[in-house]
């Protein structure tokens, strides 16, 4: 059974940085994908970074520049640094790692930045 697990969560205020975390485990596969979601609150859930088993990145526009996400194959774990935040960025963030071509999600973190 696929287990994905986000830490690093928090409070910040506007421009601060915080580094999110995430681990899948439960398989010997590598993963497909393993990607960022976040939903604030009366909005739908969107992608926020996307990383595959080759590299290849994609990020939200509303990110690009501040927010890079990376990966450590070896252990199927993605972190997500985020750095000049803005109030706009407030919401629960969702690891989700794909396997075989399905989909495991974490149980969210949330991210607050006050203003």
């Amino acid at each position: 059974q696929v287990q994905v697990v986000e830490s690093g969560g928090g409070l910040v205020q506007t421009g601060g940085s915080l580094r999110l975390s995430c681990a899948a485990s439960g398989t010997v596969f590598m993963f497909n994908a393993m990607g960022w979601y976040r939903q604030a609150p009366g909005k739908q859930r969107e992608l926020v970074a996307l990383i595959t088993n080759t590299g290849s990145t994609n990020y939200a526009d509303s990110v690009k520049g501040r927010f890079t996400i990376s990966r450590e194959n070896a252990e199927n774990k993605v972190s997500l640094q985020m750095n000049s935040l803005k109030p706009d960025d407030t919401a629960v963030y969702y690891c989700k790692a794909v396997f075989a071509y399905s989909d495991y999600w974490g149980q969210g973190t949330q991210v607050t930045v006050s203003s």
